[in-house]
C-alpha cells in the first residue's frame, strides 16, 4: 500500500462531519439587527408551521440551531418541531441530515414478521456496523404501547422510527450534534420542577429570604393531608399535575412525604391508561375520531406533509368514512383549511 493509499484509507476511517454553513438564499443577514428582521418578517408569513408564527425569537433561534446542523431557514421551520418547549426533529429529516453528510454507506431497517422488534443497521464510511434495536417489550415498560396515537395505529412505524434514532445517534453525533428525535420527544412526560422556592442555597441571601417570605404567603392554608387527599382524587395526569404545584410549597418530610405520594400516584395513573390500552381493536368509533382528529391536527400544525400526514392515518380515515361518512367529510374539511391557511391560499 503506497503512503497516499495508506493516508486516503486513514482519511475515510475518521472521517467527520463537514462543519460547513448551508447557503441561506436571500436571508443571508450579516448582523444582529438584520437577522431580527428577518425572524420577523417569517414570523408574519402564514406558510411557516404555526410554532413560529408570531414568534420571531422562535424563528431566529430555529434557523442557527438549523444552521448548524445543515438546515438553511425554510428547511429548519418545516423539519423542528418545539415539544414540550425543546426543539427536536422528524425521523425523516434526522435520516435526510445523515444522508446529506455523504458519510453514510449504507441502512438498513427491519421489523419482524410479529411486529415485536424493529432493528436499524448504519454502516458509516470506514466503520463497522451500528445495530440498534427497539422492542415491543421496552414500549410497554415505558408505558408507549398501546397509546392513544401513532403507537395505537401505527405501532410497527413507530417501533422502526425509534430503532433509527439510537442508531443514527450513536454513529452520527458529529452530524446531529445531539439532537432528539421529535417521534421520541413528544413520548416523553414533561417534566414539572416542584421544589420551592428558595431552598437551601436561595435562603442564603437577603433576596432569597425576601422570596421565601413571598413564598411562604403565597401558600396560604396548603397542608400536608389536604396535597394528600387531592393526589389520591386526581383521577387523571392533568389533575395530579395542577397538585404537583402545591408540593413544592411544603416543608422539610411534608414535601417529601408528598412528592413520594406524587410519584406513587403517577404510576398508578400511567398503568390504568397503558391497561385500557392494550385492545387497540375493542375502541368504539367515537374514540377512533378523537385520537386520529387530535393526532392528524398535531402533525398539521407542527409542520408535518399534509398527503404524508394524510397517508399515515389512512387506515384510521377508511374506517372513520365508512361509518361516519358526515363526521369524516367535516374533517377532511378542517384538514385542508389548516393546509390553507398554512399555504396562504384560500381553504
Amino acid at each position: 500500500m503506497t503512503t497516499e493509499t495508506a493516508l486516503a484509507h486513514r482519511d475515510e476511517q475518521h472521517a467527520i462531519a463537514p462543519q460547513t454553513r448551508p447557503s441561506m438564499g436571500i436571508l443571508t443577514p450579516s448582523n444582529l439587527a438584520e437577522a431580527m428582521k428577518m425572524a420577523e418578517i417569517l414570523a408574519d408569513s402564514s406558510i411557516v408551521p404555526k410554532d413560529f408564527q408570531g414568534r420571531p425569537g422562535n424563528v431566529l433561534i430555529a434557523c442557527q440551531w438549523g444552521a448548524e446542523i445543515g438546515l438553511q431557514p425554510l428547511q429548519a421551520m418545516q423539519s423542528i418541531a418545539v415539544i414540550n418547549g425543546r426543539p427536536s426533529i422528524w425521523g425523516d429529516a434526522m435520516l435526510g441530515l445523515v444522508q446529506g453528510s455523504g458519510l453514510l454507506q449504507d441502512i438498513q431497517e427491519v421489523v419482524s414478521d410479529d411486529g415485536e422488534v424493529a432493528t436499524c443497521t448504519v454502516v458509516r464510511r470506514g466503520k463497522s456496523p451500528v445495530v440498534r434495536q427497539f422492542t415491543m417489550e421496552e414500549a410497554k415498560t415505558a408505558g408507549l404501547k398501546g397509546k392513544t396515537g401513532p403507537w395505537q395505529q401505527y405501532p410497527r412505524r413507530m417501533l422502526q422510527l425509534r430503532a433509527r434514532a439510537f442508531a443514527l445517534r450513536d454513529a452520527f453525533s458529529d452530524v446531529l450534534r445531539g439532537v432528539a428525535i421529535a417521534e421520541e420527544a413528544r413520548d416523553t412526560p414533561v417534566m414539572r420542577d416542584i421544589t420551592p422556592e428558595g431552598d437551601a442555597e436561595v435562603a442564603q441571601t437577603a433576596s432569597g429570604k425576601i422570596r421565601n417570605k413571598i413564598a411562604a404567603k403565597k401558600a396560604g392554608g396548603v397542608t400536608l393531608p389536604d396535597v394528600l387527599d387531592r393526589i389520591g382524587k386526581a383521577s387523571d395526569e392533568a389533575q395530579l399535575n395542577e397538585v404537583g404545584a402545591d408540593c413544592g410549597k411544603l416543608e422539610g418530610d411534608d414535601k417529601d412525604k408528598a412528592r413520594e405520594a406524587y410519584r406513587k400516584r403517577l404510576d398508578v395513573l400511567k398503568k390504568a391508561v397503558a391497561d385500557s390500552q392494550q385492545d387497540p381493536a375493542a375502541s368504539s368509533i367515537s374514540e377512533l375520531i378523537q385520537s386520529t382528529d387530535k393526532g392528524i391536527k398535531r402533525e398539521l400544525t407542527n409542520g408535518a406533509p399534509y398527503s404524508g400526514t394524510i397517508s399515515f392515518y389512512e387506515t384510521e380515515l377508511a374506517r372513520i368514512k365508512a361509518e361516519e361518512p358526515k363526521e369524516h367529510a367535516a374533517m377532511m374539511a378542517e384538514y385542508e383549511r389548516i393546509e390553507a391557511e398554512r399555504n396562504g391560499t384560500d381553504a
